[in-house]
């Protein structure tokens, strides 16, 4: 757990499991010693395969949520989004245009819905410093819990694993200090 004085701490990260954004920011938590957990599709299916055991996850009794029945694997999105305090979105935002893919988008959708706070980070970017910073202050603030962190898969954007990891590493060290 990581705690300031007299403040409420973060306690868990959930997240629904896919390569990309979703396993690496579960990863960097489990290797931080953090608590993990969320829902995954009832077949625990990813982009490259079963979502590893190792991943507590649970399964939702069905694939697409209500809110978003044209979107895959939606209800894993929306109840993370409701079991959570707060959202961070991490996916690219670039110069030029940046396609949202359906499932990160719906994870706005469903912030707005349940009313939690939600803030988007680029994990690729050139200001992970800064980042970083935003983060920390943004959970600090709101004294977040339990953390949902969603984003892309691996096959749509290319590196944000390792970018994810790296940015969820290093605010879980800093919200230490």
């Amino acid at each position: 757990m990581i705690a300031e004085p007299g403040r409420r701490q973060l306690q868990r990260i959930v997240s629904g499991g896919q390569t990309g954004v979703d396993r690496a920011a579960l990863r960097a938590a489990l290797d931080h010693g953090l608590e993990v957990g969320g829902w995954c599709p009832p077949d625990r299916g990813a982009g490259d395969g079963p979502i590893p055991e190792d991943l507590p996850l649970l399964a939702t009794p069905r694939e697409r949520s209500r809110l978003a029945p044209d979107v895959p694997r939606s209800l894993r999105t929306e109840w993370n989004v409701r079991d959570s305090d707060a959202t961070l979105i991490l996916r690219p935002l670039g110069s030029g245009e940046v396609a949202v893919d359906p499932g990160t988008a719906f994870a706005a959708v469903a912030a707005a819905f349940y009313g939690r706070p939600t803030l988007v980070v680029d994990p690729l970017g050139d200001q992970r410093a800064r980042s970083v910073e935003r983060v920390v202050c943004w959970v600090r603030a709101l004294e977040v819990a339990v953390l949902g962190i969603g984003g892309p898969s691996e096959g749509t954007a290319p590196g944000i694993g390792e970018a994810t990891y790296t940015l969820v590493a290093e605010v879980l060290r800093r919200l230490e200090s």
